[in-house]
């Protein structure tokens, strides 16, 4: 490897190397708040570097794009680990977690996001995948004294083998078709006349079941409710945000190589969200558990994104790239408030225990609020712009029925967010005492709290960043 790829990779070299370093020292000198810190900043330094950092390489060791649309994404997931670690602070010191072995974790898990993001070729794609599931099987099952976070990280490691199996299959099948590794190359190569090749397809298939899994579509997303339930709230947060985002944001350029072969997955990807987006909201409907409802409703927002991914072109990539951003700011603050809340004998969940609860603790319920009717797409709050920006795409690209589905399964999630608001709001009972905040949880809900409302009121310049580092087909 040149010193000029080193230079363009050193946003995740930040992360790596700083998680190692962590890590190492860590057993040195076993400071949780210390080490934790640290992470933020190294965090932030990533981001920093991919935001002023101009390579002077196209790829590095042809796997990885340093493009605009890598670097984009790199910040925001190197944000995304700051915030977490960040909000990690006081819930590490409560449950007494190993600040070095988890601060070093979350950062490679940000280093392999970056790099999922990145990836020009299906050996990259397959890499970054790994890279930051392997660290998610052990921070999903970190709080050793927790029963149900070992079943959810076992539910999650069992799942996810199968998942990378499908997915190293399907990457075998593809390049015994097309004869490259290298995204436009391989899907190039894919094409027989008009059509794909059958063994092509049967590779697809293997990576929609692989993507499914990792995504939590329908029918592979049985796994979601009880690794969300079991897995500590900013691990969940992490999960539900960066991992899926990074899948969705991976995949855009590799539909941008297909070309007019995408349109022969439409069939098979439209059951998919149509599943996705009936199902998740079934499931979500009788839910009283916050994470549950959450995890099921995560479903449906998959089922959102695949509709805009299936939409191609420049507006359903924008809409694809706008929705990541703001269901995850929607969806860590509200991770954020259960972290905010949580004591050492447990998280609250379950909705009994957020009767009243607004009238005890205004501002973090507001903000709880807030976060969940973005998720719903109430205006103003950018969620609505993201469903609009979905919804439009899908209508420009002759997807009529499944819009209509989405915009009617967005209807019926009002329910399920407009519930626990309620609950929240409620005074037939004196509310349950629950932990008093600290500075930096209120920091990062604030952070996501102003993003909500700013994106939901002036969408304008972040679209137009979006449409100018979108990749070129």
């Amino acid at each position: 490897m040149s010193f000029a790829e080193l230079h363009a990779l050193l946003p995740q070299l930040i992360l790596a190397l700083g998680a190692t370093a962590v890590l190492m020292l860590g057993a040195w000198w076993p400071s949780r708040s210390c080490w934790i810190l640290s992470g933020v900043g190294l965090a932030f330094a990533a981001a920093i570097s991919a935001g002023l950092l101009v390579p002077s390489v196209a790829e590095i060791g042809g796997m990885f794009s340093t493009a605009p649309y890598a670097r984009f994404f790199t910040i925001l997931w190197s944000l995304l680990v700051g915030l977490t670690l960040l909000l990690s602070l006081r819930y590490a010191e409560t449950h007494r977690f190993a600040g070095a072995e988890y601060t070093s974790l979350v950062l490679f898990a940000g280093a392999g996001m970056s790099l999922l993001s990145a990836a020009s070729s299906l050996v990259g794609l397959f890499l970054g995948l790994e890279a930051f599931t392997l660290v998610l099987y052990v921070l999903i099952a970190f709080n050793r004294g927790d029963t149900i976070g070992a079943e959810a990280g076992l539910k999650y490691l069992v799942m996810g083998a199968v998942a990378t199996g499908f997915l190293a299959f399907g990457i075998a099948l593809i390049y015994t078709s097309s004869g490259s590794f290298h995204l436009p190359e391989a899907m190039h190569g894919l094409q027989q006349g008009d059509h794909m090749r059958p063994l092509g397809l049967a590779g697809w298939a293997m990576l929609l079941v692989a993507i499914g899994f990792k995504v939590s579509l329908v029918q592979f997303h049985l796994w979601t409710p009880d690794v969300y339930q079991g897995a500590p709230a900013p691990v969940t947060g992490l999960l539900a945000t960066g991992s899926k985002g990074a899948v969705f944001a991976s995949l855009i350029p590799l539909f941008a190589a297909m070309g007019a072969l995408a349109g022969e997955l439409n069939s098979v990807l439209a059951v998919l969200a149509t599943l996705s987006m009936v199902g998740g909201t079934l499931a979500a409907l009788p839910q009283r558990n916050l994470k549950r409802m959450l995890a099921y409703s995560s479903v449906v927002h998959m089922g959102y994104l695949l509709l805009g991914l299936m939409s191609g072109g420049a507006d359903g990539q924008r809409a694809v790239v706008f929705y990541i951003i703001v269901y995850g700011i929607a969806t860590l603050g509200a991770f954020g408030v259960v972290t905010s809340f949580s004591r050492a004998d447990g998280e609250p969940q379950d909705y009994e225990t957020f009767h009243g609860l607004g009238y005890r603790h205004p501002r973090r319920c507001i903000a709880l609020s807030a976060f969940l009717l973005s998720l719903a797409g109430i205006p103003p709050m950018a969620g609505f712009f993201g469903k609009f920006g979905i919804f439009h795409a899908a209508l420009k690209s002759d997807h009529q029925v499944l819009a209509l589905v989405g915009i009617l399964t967005a209807l019926v999630s009002l329910y399920y967010y407009l519930r626990p608001i309620i609950v929240l709001f409620m005074q037939e009972r004196p509310a349950h005492e629950l932990r008093r905040g600290w500075i930096h949880e209120f920091v990062v809900l604030a952070v996501c709290f102003s993003l909500v409302l700013l994106l939901g009121i002036y969408p304008g310049p972040l679209l137009e960043l979006i449409g100018q580092v979108l990749p070129q087909p």
